[in-house]
């Protein structure tokens, strides 16, 4: 143990702030406490400590560091009491502190070695706070909890990295503060405190002025001593590393890197080195030439050998067909002979080479790599280091296979769906205008953009309505009941099993269920299928192995968690036919609309799915410049528009009978007179509108769908309800005349709402039109009905509306 005195804060009088005391008198109470409870033997050990330390009074008082030197077996017997008795002083990192952790007085010789060999200067921070704040925080953070029992988010810890100079790699250390034995006195009425103003100052980060204004720390004492300990915890950062890069959502770049890099640190080993290799397919056949998705040694060697691509897809289909742990020491001949792909390695410098199959969902999606330019052996240690990792990464090789496969049916759909004909007219102009040109002595790198001026826009939006409350409520679901049959089989296990760690894993099923109670999420979904690898299947495979009798109940359970068919996952099976349901129907009924579209007059129609399916029409003279463009045609498609949305609401309707879930949709039409431009963007392959004014049409359209009523908390878009938002109350007055006729057809209720609708960002002056849906089976009215409902100036002028539209 060590008495030399350690300045924690060399150019900082952090002590300065705050009016303390180094003493020992809230261990003698401590101790009387105990003594009035303890009735083992330990009461004898207590009992001797305390007289020794009231023999000594100036340890009951104010007394300077420096001084503690002459009391060290005073303060090792206060070590023994306060650390477990099976640890060994040398690799323990403990020490005791001033009562404001300024000086520390006594540590173990691994603490005190540690603080020497150790730059502050490598102390890892989220912010470059100076250390004179973070003690302020320290400081209130006690008092509050203390004196008005508010838990602050902060916790007493820092993370302290330091590059060990033997391994050269990062380790990582958690230095925590244990203020036990530290009494605080406050002088004078203690103030009272504003806890809603304080939340807010917490969450502006100017919680300390408050503090400092509210709660002065002149009027606070703090007495005794700190406990400071240290724990490697390179472990867990190393985890937590590979874990951020999968929240990065940055899976094809920097992400392999990272996981790489955290490997290392994980391996404690400098001399490995990582590769990361998911099993991409096209036409069910591995492919590998992707160094976006890929960080693989094998794969870079095979390129550098020349090897023939045939021969190392028959080697990796073969591996796929068998999946299994490789460990080659040392690559020599023999070891080649046995695995040709070895011989790639070796020429490329490596000595040593192991694979690691990665599995996601208990299949495989590829390999982890670990090699090296000089022999090392791959024991159980390192394998252990690494077993936590294993399921992330397995995460991280599904995101890298999902987005390779989104990348491929992106870029399918982009190169070659065909162009409407409404608009391939003048792309066929365009690539001719290209082709004529090269053939000249000045070549064309581009080709010409194409653009479509004073066109008419209609946007139109079929939304399901709280998609994403559905799927947290099925996910919520489906997590119970796997984590139920779960319990189920552990509960079976434990009456053929006597094992303790059987009541733990319980434990940890009903804690999930509990957590998952209220709210499930994707995050959520995440860290119980990390429980579920690490903890949990591997237990149930030994005790599968090991114990005949509980086969059957194990294969049960996971009989439930097969994503095709397992119980685990109806909810979002239902839910997720349910929404292809409506969907498929939707985008089916808007196909077979849009031919009868183009008949009437050339336009060009876009079709996008979301949650549900959204559409964008253009309609102008630019479009079909042979054919005369009249406004005819624009109301002609305003009024397709306005009934299609009455056909797929009742079409939605009709499907809740067939679904397994049942979805309601909601329906939104965005208004829009004036004519804007548009070109097809060549980097993007699409169309895209043209101008600062225009692109104000794009960002309103997309903000729309959740916009609310003003004054109040309620959203425009409803179940059984036609929503049409617009600027100009022009524009209200033709689609009111729609209305009123369709009313008088039996389309629509007898409803209709003018609204004014809360400012969006950037967005203000929005307003919308709101009608019911009318399901009845009769859509005619007679014309005594419609008499009745209109007046005769109205029923002029609808007739004379609709006369226009028909004319054509």
């Amino acid at each position: 143990m060590n008495t030399n005195v350690i300045q924690i804060h060399k150019n900082e009088c952090i002590h300065c702030q705050v009016d303390s005391s180094l003493s020992f008198r809230p261990l003698v109470e401590y101790l009387k406490g105990r003594l009035k409870t303890e009735k083992s033997v330990k009461s004898e050990f207590y009992r001797f400590l305390l007289q020794k330390i009231e023999k000594d009074d100036v340890l009951l008082g104010n007394i300077s560091a420096e001084d503690l030197s002459q009391y060290k077996d005073t303060l090792e017997l206060i070590f023994t009491i306060l650390t477990p008795l099976m640890d060994n002083e040398d690799d323990l990192f403990w020490a005791l502190s001033t009562p404001i952790p300024d000086q520390i007085f006594f540590s173990t010789n691994a603490f005190y070695k540690f603080f020497k060999d150790h730059d502050p200067k490598n102390k890892v921070t989220k912010d470059n706070e100076p250390v004179e704040k973070k003690q302020l925080k320290f400081i209130y953070n006690i008092i509050l909890g203390r004196f008005y029992n508010f838990t602050s988010v902060l916790k007493n810890e820092i993370i302290y990295a330091h590059i060990n100079q033997e391994t050269k790699l990062t380790q990582y250390y958690n230095i925590q503060t244990d203020t036990k034995f530290v009494e605080i006195m406050h002088k004078g009425d203690l103030p009272e405190l504003n806890f809603e103003a304080l939340s807010k100052h917490f969450q502006e980060e100017t919680e300390l002025e408050y503090l400092v204004e509210n709660l002065p720390l002149s009027d606070f004492h703090f007495e005794g001593f700190s406990i400071i300990s240290i724990t490697d915890v390179t472990l867990q950062h190393s985890i937590e590393g590979i874990r951020g890069a999968l929240v990065d959502h940055n899976y094809q770049t920097e992400a392999y890197s990272h996981v790489i890099h955290a490997l290392k640190t994980l391996s404690g080993n400098s001399k490995l080195e990582f590769g990361l290799m998911p099993f991409l397919t096209v036409n069910n056949k591995l492919v590998f030439d992707n160094r976006e998705f890929s960080q693989s040694m094998l794969i870079n060697s095979a390129k550098a050998s020349n090897l023939e691509e045939e021969v190392f897809y028959a080697l990796v289909d073969k591996y796929k067909e068998n999946p299994r742990s490789i460990f080659v020491s040392a690559i020599k001949e023999e070891q080649i002979e046995k695995d040709p792909f070895l011989r790639v390695l070796k020429a490329a410098g490596v000595s040593s080479y192991s694979i690691l199959p990665v599995y996601y969902n208990k299949e495989l999606a590829g390999v982890l790599e670990v090699y090296s330019k000089e022999e090392v052996a791959v024991d159980d240690k390192l394998l252990s280091r690494l077993r936590p990792a294993m399921p992330l990464i397995g995460q991280l090789f599904q995101y890298s296979i999902e987005e390779f496969n989104a990348r491929m049916d992106e870029i399918l759909m982009d190169k070659f769906t065909a162009l409407q004909p409404s608009v391939q007219w003048k792309f066929n102009e365009a690539v001719w205008h290209f082709l004529q040109q090269n053939n000249g002595y000045h070549k064309l790198k581009e080709i010409e953009t194409i653009t479509f001026k004073h066109l008419y826009p209609l946007f139109g939006a079929i939304d399901i309505r709280n998609s994403t409350t559905e799927r947290n409520r099925a996910l919520k679901n489906d997590m119970e009941v796997q984590l139920n049959a779960l319990i189920d089989t552990l509960k079976f296990i434990s009456k053929n099993v006597s094992l303790e760690l059987i009541d733990k894993l319980i434990f940890n099923c009903k804690d999930w269920i509990k957590r998952i109670g209220d709210f499930a999420s994707s995050n959520e979904e995440s860290q119980l299928n990390e429980f579920l690898e690490v903890e949990v299947y591997p237990f149930l495979s030994i005790i599968k192995a090991n114990h005949p009798k509980t086969a059957d109940i194990i294969d049960q359970y996971f009989e439930v968690v097969v994503p095709d068919t397992g119980a685990a996952f109806e909810n979002r099976r239902q839910l997720e036919v349910s929404m292809q349901l409506i969907n498929t129907e939707v985008s089916q009924y808007l196909e077979k609309s849009q031919s009868k579209l183009q008949a009437s007059y050339p336009c060009y129609f876009a079709k996008f799915r979301t949650d549900g399916v959204e559409y964008d029409i253009y309609i102008g003279q630019d479009i079909a410049p042979e054919k005369p463009f009249d406004l005819l045609y624009l109301k002609n498609i305003r009024l397709w528009q306005l009934t299609s949305m009455v056909d797929i609401a009742r079409l939605s309707k009709s499907l809740i009978a067939e679904m397994p879930c049942a979805l309601e949709t909601t329906q939104l039409i965005f208004i829009h007179s004036n004519a804007i431009d548009i070109s097809f963007r060549n980097d993007e392959r699409r169309f895209d509108v043209e101008g600062a004014y225009n692109i104000r049409y794009e960002v309103v359209k997309k903000r729309i769908d959740k916009v609310l009523i003003k004054g109040t908390t309620e959203r425009l878009t409803q179940p059984h309800k036609i929503a049409m938002v617009y600027f100009n109350p022009e524009e209200a007055k033709e689609y009111i005349e729609y209305i009123k006729y369709m009313q008088v057809q039996g389309y629509l209720n007898d409803d209709l709402e003018q609204l004014e609708l809360d400012e969006l960002q950037g967005v203000s002056g929005l307003k919308a039109l709101r009608v019911g849906v009318k399901y009845t089976e009769n859509k005619v009215v007679s014309k005594t009905d419609a008499a009745k409902k209109l007046k005769p100036k109205e029923i002029k002028s609808i007739e004379k509306e609709i006369a226009k539209v028909l004319q054509h």
